[in-house]
């Protein structure tokens, strides 16, 4: 693991992310899409261009409401492929400029430059150079923000979109944060924006007003904290390469149809997400401990549910149980607010693999010895030569990105 060195006081850390990732490739590879509004994904939209978003048109939206917004978009179907050669590209870029490349998702990174000044020259110009190099090499817009910490570069990115480049100056962070408003926070979501509102709190500045006691009291004492610290720019946080991944997920919008779907057909999505899941575990070599349900509901309200079992494992039966479990206690929420998006992630992960067998052996065998053969056959023929009972006929659906809470 590589961490960068003591902070210096000047704004050194970028953060870069890929405007409107998938839809840009699209843009890129077909001249015909250049400039017009394009959607990823028919019956979800994964990826909008900035010619769709001026519509309305949103990342994880219902197909029909984004053709509702935008009549004369272009609808394309993903082709994940030609996306993770992009990324592939574009983060080759992202080392040949600092060896200190923090990779966020596949279109975004914070990288370190402190102490390439006498190199490659001040921050800002190794921005410009980043961005001038992933067009040329890559094709694809870019934008970078610069500042002192990674949570105000961040916010810089998002200000300079699309296709900009933004240095936030030391002396001008907090002249630059208070005017924003509070979504600029991280971890302000639709529900805890509304908590502040309530109170009469539009912008970071409002929450800057505020002491910890108070902000604790509004949204709970984890998001107080953190609202306290970030409102003031308070992020120690380095940026730091080599991070194993801390969890493995994988989650499936539903749109509008989620609303008249049977418990049958829900944990048939189910049963798809927790077999591509433990199949990533098991070529990885990891076993987990705690499976993790997100959903999310047709008023955007989102809910998560956890569960930890008593030992690491990579078994799709063992952690299918404990998923379907995790579902049921969240039946009446499904039935009540109309379901969209369904995603799992299996975290406290063993990076050595290792898993505890149990008595009696020869089962806790047989099931592993199972999920072997089977991942044999799938790596030989094809991931479709053998699937679950359940599963048969269905549409698998298409698999979205993890996408932030």
């Amino acid at each position: 693991m590589f961490v960068s060195s003591a902070r210096p006081s000047g704004a050194t850390i970028l953060h870069a992310d890929l405007d409107s990732f998938y839809a840009s490739v699209e843009q890129r590879d077909d001249p015909a899409l250049r400039g017009r509004p394009v959607i990823v994904g028919g019956g979800v939209v994964l990826a909008a261009s900035y010619e769709a978003k001026a519509y309305g048109v949103r990342t994880a939206m219902g197909g029909r409401e984004a053709r509702r917004l935008c009549p004369h978009a272009i609808v394309v179907p993903p082709r994940m492929s030609a996306y993770s050669q992009a990324s592939e590209a574009v983060f080759e870029v992202f080392r040949d400029t600092t060896p200190v490349v923090e990779p966020l998702s596949v279109d975004e990174a914070f990288l370190d430059v402190s102490g390439l000044w006498r190199v490659s020259g001040t921050p800002v110009e190794i921005a410009a150079k980043l961005r001038a190099e992933v067009r040329e090499r890559v094709g694809l817009p870019i934008t970078v923000g610069i500042a002192r910490t990674k949570f105000l570069a961040k916010v810089a990115s998002q200000e300079a979109k699309p296709d900009g480049l933004l240095l936030v100056p030391p002396d001008r962070e907090l002249a630059f944060l208070h005017p924003l408003p509070v979504r600029r926070l991280w971890g302000v979501g639709a529900k805890t924006a509304e908590k502040l509102h309530a109170h009469g709190i539009e912008t970071v500045a409002d929450v800057a007003e505020l002491g910890e006691s108070t902000l604790s009291a509004m949204v709970g004492g984890a998001m107080g904290r953190q609202l306290f610290a970030l409102s003031r720019n308070i992020d120690r946080r380095r940026v730091v390469t080599g991070v194993r991944r801390r969890s493995v997920g994988a989650q499936r919008a539903l749109g509008r149809r989620g609303n008249s779907m049977s418990a049958e057909e829900v944990d048939a999505v189910v049963v798809n997400l927790i077999d591509r899941i433990t199949r990533r575990m098991r070529k990885a070599g990891r076993t987990g401990r705690t499976v993790v349900l997100r959903l999310r509901f047709d008023d955007f309200s989102r809910v998560t549910r956890s569960h930890t079992m008593h030992r690491a494992t990579a078994s799709t039966e063992a952690i299918l149980s404990a998923a379907r479990g995790l579902v049921a206690t969240a039946a009446p929420l499904i039935a009540e607010r109309g379901l969209t998006l369904v995603g799992f992630s299996v975290s406290n992960i063993d990076r050595d693999g290792a898993q505890q067998l149990e008595l009696p052996f020869t089962e806790a065998v047989d099931t592993v010895a199972i999920d072997d053969a089977v991942d044999q056959v799938r790596q030989r023929y094809g991931n479709a030569a053998v699937t679950r009972g359940v599963l048969v006929g269905r549409d698998p659906g298409l698999e979205m990105p993890l996408l932030p809470d």
